[in-house]
């Protein structure tokens, strides 16, 4: 009777497992340094300084970035106010308990931002230069005017893919309606696009009908 001889099967099998998990590791690898990379990044405006401006319909403003965890008390205070007046009717009995869990992702480390500021004066030929030709146009602390929304942004892995979530993306009353809102979504489309991201997410709830709105229809 002849011996049993071990099949190449099993071997072989082993081989594509090592293989996959190999394969696996390495794509995780490579998005988590797509993260990183993103992270390191210290002004994800700064490369482009055409896209700091907005002035359509009656609105002339200027964009600042910012962190989680580098907010000043009158920022924090302002980003905390605008919330309420946005999102507590849409929340109605939850936004209590949800305003405690935005104030503390706000804070974070993580936590990207992109700021807009209204343009107190506006050196006319100085604007038309930057809107013409593109070349950077940086306003003083005295053009800056009063904060009028934000963008609060991250990058994240979702379902093993690089995305950037927009978390927030917050406009005073009185300047919703103008445009600003699609531009800035477009901005964040071309920051994860620079930065390599495999889409952009966001999470709005159906009864908030002015931003499902928006997103579904007027970002089409």
């Amino acid at each position: 009777m002849e011996p049993k001889r071990a099949s190449s099967d099993g071997g072989g099998n082993n081989r594509n497992k090592r293989l996959k998990r190999r394969e696996i590791l390495e794509k995780k690898k490579a998005v988590e340094r797509l993260i990183g990379s993103a992270y390191s990044v210290a002004d994800h405006l700064a490369s482009v300084p055409r896209l700091r401006h907005y002035r359509e319909n009656g609105l002339s403003v200027y964009l600042d970035s910012g962190r989680g965890n580098r907010l000043s008390a009158s920022v924090r205070h302002y980003i905390q106010n605008l919330l309420k007046i946005n999102m507590e009717e849409p929340y109605g009995p939850e936004w209590p308990e949800e305003e405690k869990i935005k104030r503390r992702e706000m804070v974070a480390a993580e936590a990207l931002y992109v700021f807009v500021h209204e343009i107190n004066i506006v050196d006319e030929n100085k604007m038309s230069l930057t809107l013409d030709d593109g070349a950077a146009c940086e306003i003083s602390e005295r053009e800056k005017g009063p904060m009028i929304g934000f963008v609060h942004y991250r990058f994240l892995v979702e379902e093993e893919l690089p995305v950037l979530y927009v978390y927030e993306l917050q406009l005073e009353p009185r300047i919703q309606g103008k445009g600003l809102g699609k531009f800035l979504m477009q901005l964040m489309e071309f920051i994860a696009c620079k930065n390599r991201m495999s889409a952009i997410l966001l999470t709005v709830q159906k009864s908030n009908l002015p931003a499902m709105s928006f997103y579904t229809s007027r970002l089409r």
